[in-house]
């Protein structure tokens, strides 16, 4: 359907009625949902145990796997909704972008985007290139019952800074010399990966995900005269091509304090919150008409237990009078975390918003 179409509006499913979808939908809950960013991951003993041995992209092609990996913090930290286990770079590897994500540094790709005869390496997405997403998200909601499966997409322009530096950067110098150099052949790349992003939404949609969540991670640094004209298009196109299917879209960045307010204009229904700006802030910045989430500091769950209850706190009063709120870390959980810390995260933020 195209962007004109009104959204058909979701149809009740198990978990319609679930606290975390209701959050997003910015309706009364039974108490303000949680979920964690990289909740599936290097902080669990049982995920080390299970991905031994196992290269990263090749973990996310396992079916079982990923099941296994997306379902340990649902039954460890009692969280409301599971999210997907895979790695932004996913699409791009199943299209035939000669790439790797090597430990410690993270996606390396072999030939970086610098030309528009690299544009090449970019062709369409199809379901057959992601078979093993369908059975696992088969999988899981078979598994998850009433809890919400999130799945979820790298945004066009960390994809793009990715394939144009080669890997992570720091000042994403090659990525913005294309895109002030050649306007055009931005244009086109970010053109390109909003349609490989959004099929790759539509295939986890299609499969059963509940929720979705376009991670813009680098997005932060580009001035907000520069995410207007140069990032919004392509990452509105995502959420157009999606909004059909009547699923919360979820819009998350990092160091995206100055950006807010244009990230909920691209289309989001949640608009994701770092820890550097209030939620009450946050807001203001965003408008009305969309739920919020986040946004406690992960560095935070380091602390004694009184401090991280202080801090937590601190969040659900400035998300009060919210529409909408989904508590979360302002971003990913880090791998040295005390799992217990964040069960007792989960505990505590359920008691105390209890309705």
């Amino acid at each position: 359907m195209s962007a004109n179409h009104s959204p058909a509006g979701p149809q009740p499913t198990a978990t319609y009625e679930s606290a975390f979808l209701k959050a997003c939908r910015r309706e009364p809950v039974p108490h303000t949902p949680v979920w964690f960013m990289r909740q599936a991951g290097r902080s669990l003993p049982e995920y080390l145990k299970v991905r031994e041995g196992i290269p990263m992209l090749e973990s996310c092609m396992r079916p079982e796997l990923v099941a296994e990996i997306t379902l340990q913090p649902v039954r460890r930290h009692h969280v409301d909704a599971a999210i997907y286990f895979s790695d932004i770079v996913v699409p791009l590897k199943a299209i035939g972008v000669d790439l790797d994500i090597k430990p410690g540094v993270g996606p390396v790709v072999q030939n970086p985007v610098r030309s528009r005869a690299d544009l090449a390496q970019l062709r369409d997405l199809t379901p057959e290139d992601v078979w093993y997403v369908t059975e696992a998200i088969g999988l899981l909601t078979a598994e998850l019952g009433e809890t919400p499966l999130i799945g979820f997409a790298g945004a066009p322009f960390t994809l793009a800074s990715y394939l144009v530096e080669g890997g992570p950067s720091k000042n994403h110098e090659h990525t913005k010399a294309l895109m002030y150099s050649d306007p055009q052949l931005w244009a086109d790349l970010l053109d390109r990966l909003a349609e490989i992003t959004s099929d790759f939404l539509k295939v986890q949609i299609e499969a059963g995900a509940s929720a979705v969540q376009l991670f813009d991670s680098w997005v932060g640094a580009l001035a907000p005269a520069d995410y207007r004209r140069s990032v919004m298009p392509a990452s509105s196109k995502v959420f157009d091509a999606v909004a059909s299917y009547g699923v919360p879209r979820i819009h998350f960045g990092v160091g995206t304090g100055e950006l807010l307010g244009l990230m909920g204009e691209a289309g989001a229904d949640v608009v994701g919150v770092d820890w550097r700006v209030p939620l009450d802030e946050a807001a203001r910045r965003v408008g009305p008409g969309k739920a919020l989430q986040g946004n406690l500091d992960p560095a935070v769950l380091f602390a004694s237990t009184e401090a991280v209850e202080a801090k937590t706190r601190e969040v659900l009063d400035a998300a009060a009078g919210l529409e909408g709120h989904v508590f979360n870390l302002g971003h990913g959980v880090m791998p040295s975390m005390d799992p217990d810390a964040l069960s007792r995260l989960v505990e505590y933020v359920h008691t105390q918003t209890a309705r």
